[in-house]
């Protein structure tokens, strides 16, 4: 399998596809209409130099996927509300109100995630001395915690969309970097699991987030709470160099690194029906030349 370069991810009733600084949302409104918007996004840093730097850059396409998605969802999810709800906001107001969603975001996460199992795991050291055990303790309950949240939220109607439209988005890269043309069929034959995934990179996340754990080894709780929270940005780019280079290798043992993150995904994509794929090839086309892209393929392969 090729590597076409651009990535996305789903939103309401809708696609997200970015490619290089140029991404285009394409949403499917109540009355079947698609309406894609087409826009730019320098991220953060806009200096190419630095969002080059290995391990750093995983730190920053972190917080630009953080801050993309978040607008892009709220994008999609303008269509939906009511209109007397509507309400013109000025674009320093739009930027404000995505700062502290993304921070209120992030706040969440690392409560639920990282202080949540902490915390709950310390009840254990009344009856295990091991340190290693309760750190593996802690793990497990991470995990229950992620695995267990995607299932409650996959419960919910609105959320199953956004899965199949998640499907759809894998299916639409799978289909062009497999060299076939973009269109209902061939989307609807290719793969809705992908390995540049967001749900893969959350799945190095914590896996990386247990490894490095064990070796904090203080007798402070509060020190060991403080050192978990100061290797997030570690865990960031070291998972992000991990799935960039599963999404660019073949390499068997990358394929077997890549399996329960693939796994993983059968959670969070779900079949999409046509007009889900229709959305997804027409925002594919609004910021990448795929016919060109497969006759390149097609001449290094002779």
């Amino acid at each position: 399998m090729a590597y076409s370069g651009i990535g996305g991810q789903a939103v309401m009733e809708g696609v997200m596809m970015k490619n290089q600084d140029t991404y285009a949302v394409a949403v499917r409104k109540a009355d079947h209409e698609i309406v894609v918007e087409k826009k730019e996004y320098k991220g953060i840093c806009p200096n190419k130099t630095i969002k080059n730097i290995p391990f750093l850059r995983g730190i920053i396409n972190f917080i630009d996927s953080l801050v993309l998605g978040m607008s892009t969802l709220t994008f999609s999810a303008s269509f939906f509300e009511e209109e007397e709800e509507k309400k013109p906001k000025s674009e320093k107001k739009e930027k404000a109100e995505m700062g502290i969603t993304v921070a209120i975001s992030i706040v969440l996460a690392v409560v639920v995630f990282m202080m949540l199992p902490f915390y709950v795991s310390l009840f254990f050291q009344k009856y295990i001395e091991s340190k290693t055990l309760i750190i593996v303790i802690e793990s497990i309950l991470r995990i229950a915690i992620f695995i267990g949240y995607i299932l409650l939220i996959s419960r919910m109607e609105e959320i199953h969309r956004v899965f199949m439209y998640h499907g759809a988005e894998h299916k639409c890269i799978n289909c062009i970097e497999h060299g076939m043309e973009l269109n209902v069929e061939n989307v609807k034959k290719s793969s809705k699991e992908h390995k540049r995934c967001g749900t893969s990179f959350l799945f190095f996340i914590l896996i990386v987030t247990i490894i490095l754990t064990l070796f904090i080894r203080v007798d402070s709780r509060v020190l060991r709470m403080v050192l978990r929270l100061a290797i997030i940005p570690v865990v960031a780019g070291v998972s992000y160099e991990i799935l960039r280079l599963a999404g660019r290798s073949e390499n068997i043992i990358i394929n077997l690194l890549s399996k329960p993150g693939l796994w993983l995904q059968r959670l969070t994509t779900a079949e999409p029906d046509e007009e889900m794929i229709e959305v997804g090839i027409a925002s594919v086309e609004a910021v990448f030349d795929w016919r060109e892209y497969i006759k390149t393929l097609k001449e290094e392969e002779r």
